[in-house]
């Protein structure tokens, strides 16, 4: 793989991470209540999506230096929740696509489409390309796609998400555009039928720990490391993707990654306890654990927007928060959440840190606007967890907002910080 960079060595490519609900392009669902509803519809999904992919010991297939982009918060409609705008092809056509730490097949719609939901962008088209090259079913690319077939010569892949959503067409080798770096022989899904919850997007940007995921395509020339910010959804900055072992920071607080290898592409990391204000919530450790057996543990993801613990730790863990409430006045229960507060006409809040103690020692204490979030336009705010239907737990992306989070697989650990978004 080439990596040509006409930005020279100074400085840092970044892409630009936005939250979808800042990429508006439906005026119909520009209502907060909607838009949470809908959001937390796609989030139940992806959760139960995600556990059976755990369970059935697949996460691959559902059935400068440095270089990067801002992060934008995505549609008011789509599959993920975060985007980053990348160039496909030669000349490179400028594309949405979803970001997501648990899959690894990068793939865009394509014409001729037999089957294509609404894009904001136009469908690329590969006879535009002059870098655009399918792959043969006999090529080592071939092999490492899951459930590959084979039609006159040239390599099909299909991938088939637990929400309904699917993907399928020819794989390619082509040439990606970040920022001022330009990444040759990409291997790429050209998706020529395509349905469910990726509407706006042009396609999924894998970001997992498997080989055909960009970060693992780019692990040779970029050390399989990469650092992200999703931007706080308060505030109207942008966040940031970069790939690169330079990208790592300094003096960020950093963990062991650990690897589940029934499930290679999730980030696992390890949790030893919560915390909310000064005290440590009585739950056992071994809640979080991940089993020899691929079963329970903690997954880092993308595309959850509300962390899940299971529901023995959960209880716990919300019981100490309203226990250090009792001041605030109660809402009832809105969709997933079962702890609200009716907020109408303060101007603000006294309410207990929330903590994650992770381990080998680092704690991280979350922003409020982390864990207590508005669900609609009448002052109600939820605590921002909920419970996990089996013994996974997962760190969700509104908990992940406005931190730098660092993945470097090459060395096996985690990093939370010291940069803000």
């Amino acid at each position: 793989m080439n990596i040509p960079n006409d930005s020279g060595s100074e400085g840092k490519q970044k892409l630009k991470l936005v939250h979808r609900d800042k990429v508006s392009f439906n005026n119909k669902f520009h209502n907060h209540s909607h838009v949470f509803h809908a959001r937390m519809q796609r989030d139940v999904k992806r959760v139960v999506s995600l556990i059976r992919r755990v369970s059935s010991g697949s996460a691959t297939g559902y059935g400068v230096d440095d270089f990067g982009s801002e992060v934008v918060s995505g549609m008011d409609q789509g599959s993920g929740e975060y985007f980053v705008r990348i160039g496909v092809g030669s000349p490179p056509r400028s594309q949405y696509m979803v970001i997501d730490s648990g899959s690894d097949i990068v793939w865009v719609q394509c014409k001729p489409c037999t089957q294509c939901y609404h894009q904001t962008d136009p469908l690329f088209d590969p006879a535009d390309s002059a870098s655009f090259m399918g792959v043969s079913c006999s090529s080592a690319v071939c092999d490492q796609v899951e459930n590959a077939g084979c039609n006159s010569g040239r390599c099909r892949y299909e991938v088939s998400y637990g929400d309904g959503s699917s993907t399928k067409g020819t794989l390619a080798l082509e040439t990606l555009t970040l920022g001022r770096t330009v990444v040759q022989n990409v291997a790429i899904g050209c998706g020529h039928m395509n349905q469910g919850m990726f509407v706006g997007a042009a396609g999924l940007l894998g970001l997992g720990g498997g080989s055909m995921s960009f970060v693992g395509q780019l692990s040779r020339e970029r050390g399989n490391a990469f650092s992200y910010c999703l931007v706080s959804r308060v505030t109207n900055s942008n966040g940031f993707l970069e790939f690169g072992s330079e990208a790592m920071p300094v003096g960020a607080a950093w963990i062991p990654l650990i690897r589940n290898p029934h499930s290679p592409s999730y980030y696992y990391i390890g949790l030893s306890g919560l915390g909310v204000g000064d005290m440590k919530v009585p739950i056992s450790e071994d809640m979080f654990q991940l089993t020899e057996l691929g079963n329970g543990g903690v997954v880092m993801d993308t595309g959850t927007a509300v962390t899940r613990f299971p529901t023995v730790a959960y209880e716990a863990f919300r019981d100490a928060f309203i226990d250090q409430t009792g001041n605030l006045p109660r809402a009832s229960g809105v969709s997933i959440f079962d702890t609200c507060y009716n907020l109408f006409g303060f101007l603000s809040v006294r309410v207990p840190t929330v903590s994650f103690y992770f381990s080998g020692g680092p704690i991280l204490t979350l922003p409020a606007n982390n864990f207590l979030i508005p669900v609609d336009d009448a002052g109600t705010f939820c605590f921002a967890f909920a419970p996990s239907p089996s013994a996974l737990s997962i760190l969700g992306n509104i908990q992940q907002e406005g931190i730098q989070i660092s993945v470097d697989g090459a060395n096996e650990f985690v990093g939370f910080g010291p940069n803000v978004c």
